[in-house]
């Protein structure tokens, strides 16, 4: 039986194709939005392809959506309530951490709550973007250890510390341990 995680991974090409053609987007536009290529936007709109966080991410720039709203059901009447076991779920294909969307969906708050849990040892890069200098997020980390890396510096979590970071410059995460990490990420979409 498809668990709920690999069940949703297969519908992220689906929601990618009816989020573009919903926006108006060629697979041109998007790729000039996005940074990532024609072809690599047509396999994964076909299911031929995974795409990785950062992929995804720059995506949903070009898309102008955060995350959450790329994994947000569309429902005819949002709730004010989201259950754990009807939260959406999705897996990196490259370093295999899982993101589950916390936030109710369809409310029209700026803020967005996700919990990710990082492997032991992976990290993932994301690219500057100037679509999102208006955007902030907390990094709070629960279980492990967490390497935030900018350009300048490293900032290392320990359970229980919070970082507020701008999210328009080049930053990466890294679990330096050989333990899973587990964190929220509570974005803020504009200031």
């Amino acid at each position: 039986m498809e668990s709920r995680d690999q069940q949703f991974e297969g519908e992220v090409g689906e929601r990618a194709k009816v989020l573009r053609s919903a926006a108006g987007l060629t697979l041109d536009e998007l790729a000039t939005r996005s940074g990532v290529s024609r072809a690599m936007i047509s396999r994964i709109e076909r299911g031929e392809a995974s795409p990785t966080a950062a992929l995804l991410a720059r995506l949903c720039e070009g898309l102008g959506l955060s995350l959450s709203a790329f994994f947000a059901r569309d429902e005819a009447a949002p709730s004010p309530l989201s259950r754990r076991d009807g939260q959406r779920l999705w897996r990196d294909p490259h370093t295999g951490y899982l993101r589950r969307s916390v936030s109710p969906a369809g409310t029209g708050s700026r803020v967005d709550i996700v919990e990710v849990e990082f492997p032991a040892g992976a990290r993932v890069a994301f690219p500057p973007r100037e679509e999102s200098r208006v955007m902030t997020q907390h990094v709070w980390l629960f279980d492990g250890l967490l390497d935030m890396v900018f350009a300048a510096e490293t900032i290392r979590l320990e359970p229980g510390d919070c970082l507020f970071m701008d999210i328009g410059d080049a930053f990466e995460f890294h679990n330096p341990s050989d333990k899973p990490a587990r964190y929220a990420v509570i974005l803020d979409r504009g200031r």
